[in-house]
Order: C-alpha cells, then structure tokens, then sequence
C-alpha cells in the first residue's frame, strides 16, 4: 500500500475521512481514520474508523448493522482528506437520520435527487423489511402484485389526463413513478441503467 505514503496524517495520526452515498452524492457523514483504520477498510471493503473521544477503532454498523460496503476510496490533491464512497444499508448518522448532515443553514432545491432518494429507501425496505410497510407488502406480494399496480396506476394517469385535471395526472404520474422504482427494485435494475439508455437515444 505504497500510497499510504501520500496520505498526510495530522501530529495525531488522522486524516479526516468524508463518507458518499455512490449512488445519489449524498454526503452521509464525517469520521477520522488513522493508518490501521484506512488498511482494515481497504481490506474488508467495510469502514473503519478512529474514535477520537475512545481512541480506538470502531467498525460502521458493527453493533446498529448500518453497515457500509465500500464502492471507492480516494484522497484529495493535498493528501490530507479522504473520500470514501459507500453503499449505505440503513441509516448512517446514529440519530436514525440517513445522513448525519440533516440540519440546514440554508436550504437548496435537492428535488433533482429525489428519484435516486425514493429508490434508495425502496431498496432499503426489500433488505431490511420494516412491519406495516407497504412497500413491503408489495415485495411479499410479488412480481405479479407489482406489475398489477403500475397498470392500475397507469390507467390512472391517462384517466386523469382525460379529464384534463392537471392535478390527478400530477398525482397519478407520483403514484406511477413510484410503483415503476418498486419494480425496478424487485428486477434488480438500478436507476443508472435507465439513464444510461436514455442518454443513448439522446445522442
């Protein structure tokens, strides 16, 4: 691990470490790592961390199972900050917030993201089921269930574009997009495939 070298550890051994959603570019939180720590989540593909206040390692999600997989690891032109792009199970701030960066000083338009954002929380209640969720009432009920929701929802769209009702296609189309993730979710294909094909017919 010649780059280790590269790195510039502050007179305590550190190098702040920034934590990215790799599928949205959220950024979920900020830890430090010291040299064993930067090893032991290069080699299990998991974040390691050092805590500054116990002053020792510490595994994400070893005890709350709010684990991070590991997708890149870089650090930045100075070497002296660290940036790990992660696939997030569950929440990563340990308030039960999905990022630890929810307090806003001043609020931006994030709606761009909201697809990749709805995504997200579908796929995290497939691998984590959560009791009385619909979501996972759709998943228990299958691929048939699900297929038969994005028709029904469909046909709500047209009915409402019919009536000329900006407000029912506006309402409708919400239902639709979110069924059609569900589906995605449930066939394992990710919202990066479609932009992919829908930058092809583009060009």
């Amino acid at each position: 691990m010649e780059f280790i070298n590269n790195i510039k550890f502050d007179d305590r051994g550190l190098v702040p470490a920034i934590v990215q959603d790799a599928d949205t570019g959220d950024v979920l939180m900020l830890a430090y790592m010291n040299e064993e720590s930067l090893k032991k989540s290069i080699e299990t593909e998991k974040t390691w961390f050092y805590s500054r206040s116990r002053q020792e390692l510490w595994n994400k999600g070893a005890t709350s199972g709010n684990t991070q997989k590991i997708i890149s690891i870089d650090y930045d032109c100075d070497g002296d900050a660290i940036l790990v792009r992660v696939k997030q199970n569950g929440n990563a701030c340990h308030t039960g917030e999905y990022s630890c960066f929810y307090n806003s000083i001043k609020a931006g338009d994030s709606s761009y993201k909201i697809l990749e954002k709805l995504y997200n929380l579908i796929e995290n209640r497939k691998d984590n089921p959560k009791a009385g969720s619909y979501t996972n009432y759709l998943f228990n009920e299958g691929i048939d269930k699900i297929l038969k929701k994005v028709g029904e929802e469909n046909a709500e769209v047209i009915i409402g574009a019919k009536n000329n009702s900006k407000e029912e296609v506006i309402y409708e189309t919400s239902d639709m997009i979110y069924h059609m993730l569900v589906l995605l979710v449930e066939m394992g294909i990710k919202i990066e495939d479609i932009k992919y094909e829908l930058e092809k017919r583009y060009e």
